[in-house]
């Protein structure tokens, strides 16, 4: 019944397509004969992106010593694969505006998904994995399905609210509740159909529930734990009141020691407000 419940939300609605500069950059770093040249060229007939790309490059998330002015010397620091993830977070932040404000504050939403990222990205870094810039784009877009859900089931959502309001329930639960379905397996239907790898479909399928994550559980676990990490420390709101509770599975996956938190979060503010101020634009 809930697959049922989902495929026709999906197949009712028109799913947007991802902007062209997304795919254009992806075709560039795809293509084994582009340079960072070819990419720069395409990067810079879309100055808000030069600007956001400029401003990143020089904020505390990379750290830079010197000063970066071009985009060839932005591309450097940040990486193409970076920049590809970069613009697709980007590009989606587009896609979904014009969300009632009754339903959520837009800047306040992104705000705790840019903070997911920054702390997925950190807790990576401190566990020394390979793919720490990777996990950013993930906690990026952990909550899309719920933008789609508050965008196409306005209606049915502001009735959600009013009944999880009056609830002690986490909003995810209300979400299987009253809709069927959750916002966790709304944005994995949504990067399926955009062609998004299938690691990031299954870290945003499963973070609220990492111990089912059957390819990518390590990965899934920091961005559930990031997610949590936000919540407590109220960078942004995403629509819930509460805290989700800590999967222990998901934390001992981690191989973090408890006191490597304060740290951790140390460097989420420094880097939170800088690349806030680099993504998102009313």
């Amino acid at each position: 019944m809930k697959d049922e419940l989902l495929k026709h939300l999906l197949e009712s609605t028109k799913i947007p397509s991802l902007p062209i500069m997304y795919g254009r950059i992806t075709d560039a770093i795809n293509n084994p004969r582009s340079s960072i040249a070819d990419i720069g060229n395409i990067i810079k007939t879309d100055t808000g992106l030069t600007a956001r790309l400029l401003r990143l490059a020089n904020s505390a998330y990379y750290g830079s010593p010197n000063e970066i002015d071009n985009i060839i010397k932005a591309l450097v620091i940040i990486g193409t694969r970076e920049l590809r993830d970069f613009v697709l977070g980007t590009t989606i932040l587009s896609i979904f505006k014009g969300i009632p404000e009754d339903l959520v504050s837009m800047k306040s939403f992104w705000k705790h998904c840019i903070a997911c990222g920054v702390a997925a990205k950190i807790l990576a870094t401190f566990r020394g994995d390979a793919n720490a810039e990777r996990l950013f784009v993930v906690g990026l877009l952990h909550d899309v399905g719920r933008l789609f859900i508050f965008k196409h089931l306005a209606d049915k959502s502001r009735n959600l609210m009013t009944k999880y309001k009056s609830s002690g329930e986490l909003l995810f639960n209300e979400e299987k509740t009253f809709l069927g379905f959750d916002h966790a397996e709304v944005g994995c239907e949504l990067l399926k159909n955009w062609n998004i790898p299938a690691n990031i479909q299954e870290m945003v399928s499963y973070h609220h529930r990492p111990s089912e994550a059957k390819h990518y559980p390590v990965e899934t676990s920091i961005i559930h734990v990031a997610d949590i990490i936000v919540h407590a420390i109220q960078l942004g709101k995403n629509g819930e009141r509460f805290v989700p509770p800590l999967d222990p599975q998901a934390w001992s996956a981690l191989r973090l020691a408890p006191s490597m938190l304060p740290p951790i979060i140390d460097q989420m503010d420094r880097q939170f407000d800088e690349v806030v101020q680099s993504i998102y634009q009313a």
